[in-house]
């Protein structure tokens, strides 16, 4: 692997992603009620996530008939180990499920609205175009924004671009303070598990951070091989999606802050 590239990568976007671990949404993370709003918007990125990832194995495996081998057997296998993680993991019930489907199973018990995120998906099967669902839906701004740009990225039909926003632009900061918030409200209501959000979180941090994230850097680098271009082209993209997921961090941030006023009123 071109560790020198990689780390030319990681240095160009370190100030986006300091913004993203210093923002201010995580002093806003309180309690369960923060908790939920913070997934309801989240829950998207969740979603096209998969999308990134499924284009990348169109891409770089053989996924057509009749089938015939792969040019890159290398990306081929890191693809495919990644889709298997992501998209058929198994649950704390040993249960096979995507990881997305596991975070709608932790916001349903935490009882986030998960209507809004399985009305877009039931609208998209039944054919209407991802922006007339997301319209259809009411989503903000800022999730429309955010998914477009996933699917501008993906429709460029270039596998380095896509490669780069999957590896450095969809790490998903997920704050450890929502393990502690979890464990400080079901010691407080002994009646209350949330055992699912728990499970999806430690789950997560073990997949991304030993296995999916050595995996995808390992692809941008094949990828863009020697290619200057590519190299360039791969920080721009992952520079602009971080900037996408500050603008997505900004707007929940907006919303919980709003939600806390009209709360503390209500008292």
């Amino acid at each position: 692997m071109n560790y020198s590239r990689i780390a030319q990568i990681e240095n160009e976007i370190l100030p986006l992603r300091k913004e993203l671990t210093d923002h201010r949404l995580y002093n806003q993370l309180n309690s369960i009620n923060d908790i939920q709003t913070f997934m309801e918007s989240h829950v998207f990125a969740v979603w096209d996530f998969m999308s990134l990832l499924k284009a990348l194995q169109i891409k770089l495996t053989s996924v057509s008939l009749p089938w015939i081998p792969s040019k890159n057997p290398i990306l081929s296998r890191f693809i495919n180990e990644i889709v298997f993680g992501e998209e058929s993991d198994v649950n704390e019930l040993n249960e096979p499920k995507s990881h997305f489907e596991m975070y709608i199973d932790a916001m349903q018990q935490i009882k986030a609205n998960t209507e809004p995120i399985l009305n877009l998906i039931n609208s998209i099967s039944k054919g209407v175009a991802v922006p007339d669902s997301l319209n259809l839906i009411g989503a903000s701004k800022a999730i429309k924004e955010f998914v477009a740009f996933t699917f501008e990225t993906i429709n460029s039909d270039q596998p380095h671009l896509i490669a780069a926003a999957f590896t450095f632009g969809r790490e998903d900061i997920i704050p450890d303070i929502f393990i502690e918030i979890v464990k400080n409200a079901e010691k407080n209501n002994q009646h209350v598990s949330y055992n699912k959000l728990t499970y999806y979180l430690i789950r997560h941090i073990e997949i991304d951070g030993d296995e999916h994230g050595p995996l995808s850097l390992q692809m941008v680098a094949e990828l863009c091989g020697n290619d200057e271009q590519k190299w360039k082209e791969a920080s721009q993209i992952a520079q602009i999606a971080l900037k996408k997921r500050i603008a997505l961090w900004d707007s929940i941030a907006d919303r919980i802050s709003v939600e806390d006023l009209v709360a503390l009123q209500l008292k």
